[in-house]
């Protein structure tokens, strides 16, 4: 009963935008982009604790990370501006005040992932952080024509104070720190970001990724020469995941590793904990490096 609850909750903020905007009130923050295309994403679920400080408060479709410090909150991703309501009434059902989020980060400068991070900002006070090319677009708030999808993408609400960090930078909130780990190729700015998470003296190494697939607009050539650097970018991406300490992997598409069955499985039962598995980074990487190699090879036909 208390699942059902939570998910009537959120789903009720959901739609809270809808309900203002059929009242006259226009947030334009909480504008909805693609409504109809991106409501794929947005099926409400339950907030759930993953381990240690690590939840997740987003989406079937789409993963919001928060990380409990003993300083205050850290958010991983925004979503969308019509999922603001839910992602802060997720937040509120686990206990947390959304107001005490003080970092958000950002693992990709697309809409479905970003484009709720500016309303987030605004409730929140938080400081948006960002890889430096991603910093760039989302305070732009639309992709630059290196993006592989750019012609395919809305525009969402731009974030005028973006910290743009590099490879390797460590975020420090109380005893808590994320370290940023530069993973290009879905976007030249993706960004994924890892951390300790303990419960009592077990202590396992956490992995939040940025999406590694090699999607893009139609007619678009990953193996055009002009791409050429997009291509290297994902190769060193698939390295670095497969090299990365991981006991624990979410990714922005939770499908994308399994993360929806790993949900599904923890809500039936928590013992062993579904999402623990040292494999992940290693079997997610090699995932989009087959499909990589299969697009590159049908390209050449």
């Amino acid at each position: 009963m208390r699942r059902k609850a939570i998910i009537g909750m959120s789903l009720a903020a959901a739609l809270a935008g809808t309900a203002a905007s059929s009242q006259g009130v226009d947030d334009p923050l909480l504008r909805p982009i693609a409504p109809d295309y991106a409501a794929r994403w947005l099926t409400p679920q339950a907030p759930v604790r993953v381990y240690g400080n690590a939840y997740l408060v987003g989406f079937a479709g789409l993963n919001v990370g928060l990380i409990r410090t003993d300083a205050g909150l850290i958010l991983i991703d925004g979503a969308l501006p019509q999922s603001v309501g839910a992602v802060e009434a997720n937040i509120r059902a686990l206990g947390f005040d959304p107001k005490q989020i003080r970092y958000i980060l950002s693992t990709e400068p697309h809409y479905d992932h970003a484009s709720g991070i500016a309303a987030l900002a605004r409730d929140s006070g938080a400081t948006v952080i960002a890889s430096v090319p991603a910093a760039k677009v989302l305070r732009q708030g639309h992709s630059d024509g290196d993006d592989p999808q750019a012609a395919i993408l809305d525009a969402y609400p731009p974030i005028a104070h973006v910290l743009g960090v590099r490879d390797g930078a460590r975020i420090r909130l109380g005893g808590t720190v994320v370290t940023a780990r530069a993973t290009p190729g879905h976007t030249f700015g993706s960004m994924s970001w890892t951390w300790a998470s303990c419960e009592g003296r077990r202590c396992l190494d956490m992995v939040f990724a940025a999406s590694l697939n090699p999607v893009s607009a139609d007619g678009w050539r990953f193996s055009d020469p002009a791409h050429r650097a997009i291509v290297t970018a994902f190769r060193h991406s698939f390295a670095v995941m497969r090299r990365l300490p991981c006991d624990v992997l979410l990714t922005a598409h939770p499908d994308q590793s399994g993360g929806d069955v790993k949900y599904a499985t923890m809500q039936r039962r928590a013992v062993p904990n579904p999402y623990l598995d040292a494999g992940a980074c290693r079997a997610y990487a090699d995932k989009f490096a087959a499909l990589l190699a299969t697009r590159l090879a049908k390209e050449a036909k």
